[in-house]
């Protein structure tokens, strides 16, 4: 089976075919480094390929200072286009409340930051000869005009609202991707349907930008999935001239994970292409792509490590391995991080973590280096040496999410014990993020100073009743799970899929170092 094609969270998925190869960028929100783009060559299998940025304005919530943070903010559905010799990549940052534009000669980078005046909701960018347009909004969607700088919008530009969905009690329109094809102008978006909730996408065009926009739906599936509807993405033609569009599936506590769809075309009553999705209105199981580069051996977009590197060496060198600052490229950290606090010691083959704040929860502690976890089911472990913990200080692997699980170690009156704990948020808003301790679930004191745990994730009920995450231990060799399922959900308080993420916070006294070693990823 094709779909998902990446098996994990990639929402929000702008895809583009340029230089013999196609490049999907998707919404990173908090995680840092951001705006990460895949390459692939048959649009099934992917890899790594960039990041645009490491940083963005480096303000107090996007560097955990305090109580401030962004989780659930960030940046959000990025429109990637290449044109005339340059890649472009447009997005606007919901804590910021900024519209950026990146722009590189290769796609690797280096890009280029600068921003545009005003702010366009999941704006999509539109090159029409030597016009420039952004489309963007939520409910009503309007076409802009752009100065040809890109700095804001022109004096005297086309300004319009091309259509509206007033009146959607659940979703009006948004995500919008807008192409010229055949000399007519396309415009792609999600929106729910409007007597229950169910992402569905849709299509209008026009002959003109200043024409009148007809349409509506045009895929309606949910792959038998959860009654969980496959929307919002772009379309590419490849270089065969067959088209496919990617689009994302809500999948419960693993994300928005993105689903290949053919494309094809057809003539209206009126002699004009409109777009087809899938096979009789569905996704088919399988189909075929045309393989641009046979035998190439991608990547893996999650792995292991045994930090056996410098990462400030391996930053210089090799970045499109190492673009986590030094660190892996599968890795992303929760916000900025501090690499003062950070590093990995490659004669032991293992990370350290410092701690410079005390934190309630595992939400405020820097430098959690994380990574995504994939559908259906997937484990990673880790050795923790806890003898540089101060007491109140917490650290281990997470499955990090708005309801998390920790296993790992604490330090408490002087003594090592393991620790498994979770949280889970009973306010009753999904937009909250969390407050005050987790609750302990198991607590056994250490003989030594090391543990190594292992965390399972399992997302493969599609009552959706059981996406959970479970913990256990090694004691020598013999490995232990421990009973209690920990319920994992997709929350609006972080908008993002289940990671691994491997932590150190202090509750009473900062300062302390935890050591992490053979970190092992599982399938």
């Amino acid at each position: 089976m094709i779909n998902p094609i990446t098996k994990a969270d990639f929402p929000d998925p702008d895809v583009i075919y340029a230089d013999g190869a196609f490049y999907m960028i998707s919404t990173t929100m908090h995680f840092l480094p951001g705006g990460e783009i895949l390459r692939s060559y048959d649009l099934i299998n992917w890899e790594h390929c960039s990041y645009v940025f490491d940083r963005l304005d480096s303000t107090d919530a996007q560097r955990l200072e305090g109580d401030k943070h962004i989780y659930g903010k960030g940046m959000w559905a990025a429109t990637l286009r290449y044109h005339r010799g340059k890649f472009y990549v447009v997005f606007v940052c919901n804590d910021t409340h900024k519209t950026y534009l990146y722009k590189s000669e290769a796609i690797t980078g280096p890009w280029t930051k600068s921003e545009i005046e005003g702010f366009y909701h999941d704006c999509s960018l539109l090159f029409d000869d030597d016009r420039v347009f952004l489309v963007y909004g939520n409910t009503d969607v309007y076409l802009t005009e752009l100065d040809k700088e890109l700095k804001g919008p022109k004096e005297g530009g086309l300004h319009r609202l091309i259509v509206s969905d007033k009146g959607n009690p659940n979703l009006g329109y948004e995500g919008s991707h807008i192409y010229k094809i055949f000399g007519r102008y396309y415009l792609f978006m999600i929106h729910s349907k409007r007597d229950k909730w169910r992402r569905v996408e849709a299509c209008f065009s026009a002959d003109s930008l200043e024409g009148e926009f007809t349409g509506g739906d045009v895929f309606d599936d949910d792959r038998g999935f959860r009654k969980s509807g496959v929307a919002q993405g772009g379309i590419v033609e490849g270089p065969d001239g067959i088209w496919h569009s990617i689009m994302f599936q809500d999948s419960g506590a693993s994300g928005r994970l993105p689903i290949l769809v053919p494309v094809s075309w057809e003539k209206n009553t009126e002699g004009k292409p409109v777009p087809v999705f899938g096979k009789e209105g569905r996704t088919p199981e399988e189909f075929t792509t045309t393989d641009l580069n046979p035998g190439y051996e991608y990547a893996p977009l999650t792995g292991s490590d045994d930090f056996d590197y410098d990462p400030s060496e391996m930053f210089a060198l090799d970045k499109e391995h190492y673009g986590c600052f030094g660190f892996k490229s599968f890795w992303q950290f929760n916000h900025e991080p501090d690499i003062n606090l950070i590093g990995c010691d490659p004669a032991s083959e293992r990370l350290w973590i410092k701690t410079d704040k005390t934190a309630e929860n595992i939400f405020h502690a820097r430098n959690i280096l994380t990574q995504r976890m994939l559908f259906p089911e997937c484990s990673a472990e880790v050795t923790i040496d806890g003898s540089q913990l101060n007491d109140g200080d917490h650290a281990g692997l997470s499955a990090f999410q708005g309801d998390y699980l920790m296993a790992g170690i604490c330090k408490e009156d002087g003594k090592l014990y393991v620790e498994i704990s979770s949280y889970t948020n009973e306010s009753g808003d999904v937009w909250k993020l969390g407050e005050g301790p987790e609750k302990n679930i198991h607590k056994i004191e250490l003989t030594g100073s090391s543990v190594r745990v292992r965390i399972r994730a399992v997302f493969n009920d599609e009552t959706g009743d059981r996406d959970v995450a479970l913990a256990g231990i090694y004691d020598g060799d013999a490995y232990k799970e421990f009973p209690e399922e920990h319920k994992l959900r997709f929350r609006l308080d972080h908008f993002t899929g289940c990671r691994f993420g491997l932590y150190n916070f202090s509750k009473k006294i900062f300062g302390g170092i935890a050591f992490f070693s053979r970190y092992v990823k599982m399938p």
